[in-house]
């Protein structure tokens, strides 16, 4: 049986970019290669849709595969958690960082090749002052290549 969406998307407009990536800069710390988001087209405190253009220049495209670049898992686990951080750092007033603490039934569906947009999408499952805790996908062209849960903490 297929794994199912975390939540509806039928709704989310994603022609419209909510949040740009000076606005996800503004909350998220990530910079130069390391800041993988690259818009955000819907959050709230419970749910967020965000993307990463998987750029043809990317640092690890010549080296990951040589002829045939693919998106290193990890990285798709740095979109994920540096959307978790986004959707906790808004509502954390006096964190600055939310470190990336824990990456739990991760599984890879699919790959993602340069040119190709990554979309992830967070649900928050349980959210404390020390600890936020989102289930994660991303999908590519409407399948699903990644899931997982990301545990962050402020630090």
């Amino acid at each position: 049986m297929a794994p199912q969406l975390l939540f509806d998307i039928s709704g989310i407009d994603f022609d419209r970019v909510e949040m740009d990536a000076h606005a996800i800069e503004r909350v998220n710390p990530h910079r130069g290669n390391m800041r993988l988001l690259d818009g955000v087209f819907h959050v709230t405190d419970d749910v967020a849709v965000a993307y990463h253009d998987v750029r043809d220049d990317a640092f690890w495209v010549a080296g990951h595969i040589p002829g045939r670049p693919i998106m290193p898992g990890v990285l798709m686990i740095e979109v994920a958690a540096q959307l978790v951080s986004l959707c906790s750092l808004r509502r954390l007033k006096d964190a600055n960082f939310l470190g990336f603490s824990g990456a739990d039934d991760v599984k890879f569906r699919g790959q993602v090749e340069p040119g190709q947009r990554l979309i992830v999408l967070a649900s928050v499952s349980n959210f404390r002052p020390r600890r936020c805790i989102c289930k994660t996908q991303g999908l590519v062209d409407g399948t699903l290549v990644y899931e997982g849960t990301i545990t962050g903490m402020p630090l």
